[in-house]
């Protein structure tokens, strides 16, 4: 019996999940987010961060387009920190600590004040699909909820199975029931279904560490939040550092015999940038010791997450191997570490929409398409979001290239490429690294989500306002010169080359030691000045357009060709069969992924320089 009828229904409330639905909702959509349990949505399974290297990328991104990550990590936030600070700006990555059992509260209210969406605790068994196209789903008891779309952002709960050493136990997360069902229907319309694996670390004890033997991990001084729309977050904890040892090692090879992935019962690979404590031990053994963060899992829980230790060996090894770690002698255990192995599918076969080609209307979004991270999870959820919305209002897709956000990088590296372990953004990536940085996010996209209605006036205006001082800044810095009397004082401060002449600001700002803000405060009686000294990030962010000014002209240049490849534009129904010239790894490729462009053909894994030659030549 059919009892509701939704514009969109999000089954999943991860993070993938809770970008889908809320911004679907935005568009005036009708949207059901179907969530296990509404106490857990996005909750953190694994670590409990937001952002990192590139990831945090990504976080401002979402927040530039009006999504909810950036405003849910200032909320539940405990420790903030700007990290690779030490290298160029290209990497410099905003990341928070956050508190687990506050976040997912912060997400239900986020959620539940948002017009148009409801939230259905239930399981869904089955995904409705009539004539290839979506219809609806049917919950645990039966119950039909008629939808236009589906968004499915189930993370590890299809078919996931939890192992700790040789016993295994069936569910998404821990204390979770697994999904069953729904994997073994999309295979029925010929999606193509594989094994991930990812894994958790050991929870422990705060009171019993002995932390006068670690070292300090703290947060920034002055942390920086996410989003745009939060005026300030401070840290509130304080992270630790130690490192495991040879004999620590030693106690954990002895348990590699009932390690589920040494002896095959695990059959999924797991994140290659995030090993397991084994997987460290067996490829690197080179490698004297490892580096372990401890990390307080909130303000109101003895739960500390002892980062660096991910791990599915039996629970006396992992207690035997903790206790040889410096700190953790008297350490113990709140929960043992685990891996999941889960069902995904694998991405090129989606469009770059993230709909499916196999189905109308059903999109894919998160771990499900073999990424791993909150933060990937979250992007894609935005942009399912995003394109399930505008589909349904008879609008152009939301498609963004690879030189405007690195949310494009990782769609498109995803629907491009063959993968075989869970994809990580980094920030190597991306080849117009320099131009996506983390602090203009707000100038790349926002314009976009204005234009969408998905950010509201004010915001836009602050977003402008900040946009037209640093251009008018920047000119000024060209114009206003410092005389060499004054500017002389400083430079010898810094062991800089004294000058014999008024220098501009601009000039100034090049050599490799200076900064401006220290520069500016050389300056009087200039309103432009006035006006950007008000803003610390601004002001960071006009040196670094200073500074890097050459190499962000370079790009700049490389994009205009990258550009002329993306708008050659293949027709859907192109039939690849007719190119007898190109080998049959790219024939095969091109038929596969259906390519909107010749740009996003010459990325395909198998297709050659000469393929795309052909390709382009019998196009014209």
């Amino acid at each position: 019996m059919v009892n509701k009828k939704y514009d969109i229904i999000v089954i999943g409330g991860g993070h993938a999940g809770i970008e889908a639905s809320h911004v679907a909702s935005k568009f005036g959509l009708k949207v059901a987010l179907i969530t296990i349990d509404k106490n857990a949505i996005g909750r953190p399974s694994c670590n409990p961060s937001v952002g990192g290297t590139a990831k945090g990328h990504l976080v401002k991104e979402i927040d530039a387009l009006g999504g909810a990550m950036g405003i849910l990590a200032d909320r539940a936030g405990i420790q903030f920190k700007m990290l690779n600070t030490s290298k160029g700006p290209a990497v410099w990555s905003p990341r928070a600590q956050i508190d687990k059992d506050l976040y997912p509260i912060v997400a239900y209210n986020f959620l539940k004040e948002k017009d148009n969406l409801d939230i259905i605790e239930d399981n869904v068994q089955e995904i409705l699909i009539e004539n290839y196209k979506i219809s609806g789903i049917k919950l645990s008891n039966d119950e039909i909820i008629q939808s236009r779309a589906v968004i499915l952002t189930a993370g590890t709960f299809l078919n996931g199975i939890m192992w700790t050493g040789l016993i295994s136990t069936k569910g998404g997360r821990y204390g979770e029931p697994a999904n069953n069902k729904i994997s073994n229907l999309l295979k029925d319309y010929g999606f193509e279904v594989a094994r991930l694996k990812t894994g958790t670390p050991p929870r422990v004890y705060s009171d019993t560490i002995d932390y006068t033997k670690l070292s300090l991990h703290p947060g920034d001084e002055n942390p920086t939040p996410f989003s745009i729309t939060t005026d300030k977050v401070e840290n509130k904890v304080m992270c630790y550092a130690t490192s495991t040892t040879e004999e620590v090692h030693d106690v954990l090879r002895t348990g590699f015999s009932e390690s589920p992935m040494f002896t095959g019962l695990i059959y999924g690979v797991g994140p290659r940038y995030c090993p397991s404590i084994e997987d460290k031990v067996e490829r690197f053994s080179d490698k004297k010791s490892h580096k372990i963060v401890l990390e307080p899992e909130g303000l109101n829980t003895p739960s500390v997450y002892v980062n660096g230790f991910s791990t599915s060996l039996p629970k006396e090894v992992q207690e035997k191997g903790l206790k040889l770690i410096k700190g953790l002698e008297n350490v113990k255990i709140m929960r043992y570490g685990y891996a999941i192995e889960y069902d995904f599918f694998n991405p090129y076969q989606l469009k770059l929409t993230l709909e499916t080609k196999n189905v109308g209307n059903l999109y894919f979004a998160g771990q499900i398409n073999g990424t791993s991270g909150y933060e990937e999870a979250a992007a894609q959820g935005l942009i399912a979001g995003i394109n399930a919305s505008l589909k349904l209002m008879d609008k152009e897709p939301f498609l963004l290239s690879r030189n405007e956000a690195y949310m494009s990088v990782l769609v498109d590296d995803l629907v491009n490429k063959e993968h075989n372990e869970p994809y990580r953004i980094f920030t190597s990536n991306a080849e117009y690294r320099l131009l996506l940085r983390q602090d203009n996010a707000y100038f790349r996209l926002s314009h976009y989500a204005n234009d969408m209605k998905l950010i509201d006036e004010q915001t836009y205006g602050t977003i402008q306002t900040k946009q037209e001082i640093l251009k008018k800044a920047f000119i000024e810095t060209d114009k206003y010169k410092i005389k060499s009397e004054i500017a002389n004082q400083y430079l010898n401060n810094i062991q800089e080359n004294e000058i014999s002449e008024s220098t501009s600001i601009y000039t100034l700002t090049k050599r490799s030691n200076t900064k401006l803000k220290d520069l500016l405060k050389l300056t009087n009686d200039n309103a432009i000045f006035e006006e950007i000294k008000k803003d610390e990030e601004l002001i960071k962010q006009l040196e670094i357009e200073i500074k890097y000014e050459g190499y962000i002209q370079r790009q700049m240049k490389e994009i205009e060709y990258f550009i002329q490849n993306e708008n050659k534009k293949i027709p859907d129904n192109f039939d690849y069969t007719k190119l007898n010239s190109i080998s049959t790894e790219a024939k095969n490729k091109l038929m596969k992924i259906k390519p909107i462009s010749i740009g996003q053909a010459a990325r395909i894994q198998g297709v050659s320089a000469t393929d795309i030659s052909i390709l382009t030549l019998f196009l014209k």
